[in-house]
């Protein structure tokens, strides 16, 4: 399968304008045989609000997505993109995921930190790993990335791809060219981030997007600058959680290693 990541600037405040752009990059994608493409967190609504006030008229509705639900259908090719979601009076900031024939799937992000749009709506609840024809995909936001136990409990759950719509701002250079191939090699799992660029109130982003297969090597990578990249992937890799430099001589397994007798810590301090 091939995966992109669709590294843009966004148009803050202006869901049809960044909705637009993303059906025009779904039908260049598909043309290149893109499977699944993978857009910003807060793409279709912009990220850096400084009150709730703001916050509460920034969200869009799910329904809000359908001409990107409608291009998936038509083109054949799965998205997930991230969008402020406004839910009755509550806000999240949320994923969507994409796939011809099906309907939306979402997730909102959980670890919340003390930054524009997180800091005004509810934390999602849930770490869902979802089926879908091309395998089986769990979604991350941005400071999810950071604590480890979120993307450990997807690849326990079956995750063979972790995707990360992010706004990684300046300061953030090590969860993009560190963590996240942490992320990918201590789970044995592929790792496709895509950040924004550009700046809003205030806020610069960095880029620096990347695809990440499950031994922690970058496949694609990308500047500080709107770019797409794009790599070719066999989800089957993130099955086999055992390495075999030397047969009977050096062999590693992340998974069957593991001593959760001893982590009980990690449960009991709250």
């Amino acid at each position: 399968m091939r995966i992109a990541c669709v590294q843009a600037d966004v148009s803050f405040r202006d869901p049809q304008a960044n909705l637009s752009k993303a059906v025009a990059k779904l039908e260049e994608l598909a043309a290149n045989s893109v499977d699944l493409a993978v857009f910003p967190e807060a793409y279709l609504t912009g990220y850096c609000v400084d009150s709730q006030s703001e916050a509460d008229t920034l969200g869009i509705e799910r329904d809000a997505i359908e001409p990107m639900q409608s291009a998936c259908n038509r083109l054949g090719i799965l998205a997930v993109v991230g969008f402020a979601e406004r839910c009755g009076s509550h806000n999240f900031n949320g994923a969507a995921l994409l796939e011809p024939g099906r309907e939306p799937r979402f997730y909102r992000k959980v670890h919340l930190p003390h930054l524009g749009l997180d800091r005004f709506v509810r934390a999602g609840d849930e770490l869902n790993v979802f089926d879908t024809k091309l395998g089986r995909i769990g979604i991350l936001i941005c400071y999810d990335l950071r604590p480890p136990e979120a993307s450990r409990a997807l690849a326990l759950a079956g995750a063979e791809l972790i995707v990360l719509p992010t706004n990684w701002p300046k300061g953030a250079e090590t969860s993009a060219e560190h963590i996240a191939i942490a992320r990918a090699a201590e789970n044995g799992v592929f790792v496709a981030t895509c950040d924004r660029v550009g700046k809003e109130n205030g806020f610069e982003f960095i880029g620096l997007s990347k695809i990440i297969d499950p031994s922690g090597h970058v496949l694609a990578a990308a500047g500080a600058g709107e770019e797409t990249i794009w790599a070719d992937v066999d989800l089957a890799a993130a099955r086999n959680k055992r390495v075999v430099n030397i047969p009977g001589k050096y062999e590693i397994d992340v998974m069957a290693c593991r001593r959760p007798e001893l982590y009980g810590a990690l449960q009991d301090r709250q």
